[in-house]
């Protein structure tokens, strides 16, 4: 009796094509329509634009907050990003950044706010840091001993303005590959990151 064999085919040495990544459109489905839209100054009135917002957004389930912004006033990013904060503690909610095209200066104090896994930009985003500026001018008139408080004053300002920007700095590069003291040192001529760069930084979660 003859006995038959099947005889394998020579194994490939060429390992298995990796799987295609899933599209954004799969992975962030909710990111195509953010629930409230900031452009423009960060000002009061986009203050107020936000509270608008987000009184009409749904109640429950993931909010996205996208952003568009050359910069303003860093107190009301602040504040902006005070009730994203006081939102997600006492709600539990997932709450995304989304950074459209330019996310500047004040823009970048609210993107701060939220954690680096929930932080996206789009595809051509900019994203610019610097430390806060200050013009003033300070008149000084009058006994010697009533012009030591003036100055001292402003001296204060300063020093606390400095210690809530390094507050926003330490804020910004919390969880990612970027040391707090080397944006200290890229800070003052104004750093500018790419869209990818600032996902390769850890800066933000994915460019979509």
């Amino acid at each position: 009796m003859t006995q038959t064999f099947d005889i394998p085919a020579p194994a490939s040495d060429a390992a298995p094509a990796p799987a295609a990544p899933a599209p954004h459109s799969t992975r962030y489905p909710l990111l195509a329509t953010p629930h409230i839209c900031l452009s423009g100054p960060v000002d009061h009135a986009m203050y107020q634009s936000f509270r608008d917002q987000l009184a009409t957004a749904p109640t429950d389930g993931t909010l996205v907050i996208a952003i568009s912004t050359l910069g303003g006033d860093p107190e009301v990013a602040r504040l902006m990003g005070d009730e994203v904060r006081l939102l997600r503690e006492y709600t539990g909610r997932e709450i995304l950044f989304l950074g459209k095209v330019a996310v500047y200066s004040a823009g970048a104090t609210f993107m701060a706010h939220f954690p680096v896994d929930k932080r996206f930009l789009t595809q051509g985003t900019r994203l610019m840091i610097h430390e806060r500026k200050l013009t003033a001018d300070i008149h000084l008139e009058g006994p010697l001993k009533t012009l030591v408080p003036i100055l001292q004053a402003k001296l204060h300002e300063i020093e606390e303005s400095i210690r809530i920007e390094e507050e926003g700095f330490r804020d910004i590069v919390a969880g990612s590959k970027l040391g707090f003291d080397e944006l200290c040192q890229k800070a003052p001529s104004n750093l500018y990151l790419e869209a990818e760069e600032a996902r390769d930084l850890g800066l933000v979660l994915d460019v979509i």
